[in-house]
């Protein structure tokens, strides 16, 4: 149980270096000079992630509401 974290991070340090061994694939052209989209499409990315940022700030919110409503005491 002792050294049970220090292995857990040394294989998750190792794993990642294996990331960097993958070979790379040529990058984007950036489209076409007809003017067709870039390849993968022009998708934003970032309002998704402000999607998630906000759907996790009301879960933890709603978490911490209904564990201070356990902790007070009732008045009767």
């Amino acid at each position: 149980m002792k050294y049970t974290k220090f292995i857990i991070a040394i294989a998750l340090i190792l794993a990642s270096f294996t990331g960097f061994t993958q070979v790379k694939e040529p990058g984007d052209p950036g489209g076409t000079p007809t003017g067709e989209p870039p390849l993968g499409g022009g998708a934003p990315i970032g309002s998704g992630t402000f999607i998630l940022l906000g759907l996790g700030t009301l879960y933890a919110t709603y978490k911490r509401m209904s564990v201070k409503e356990k902790d007070s005491p009732e008045i009767v």
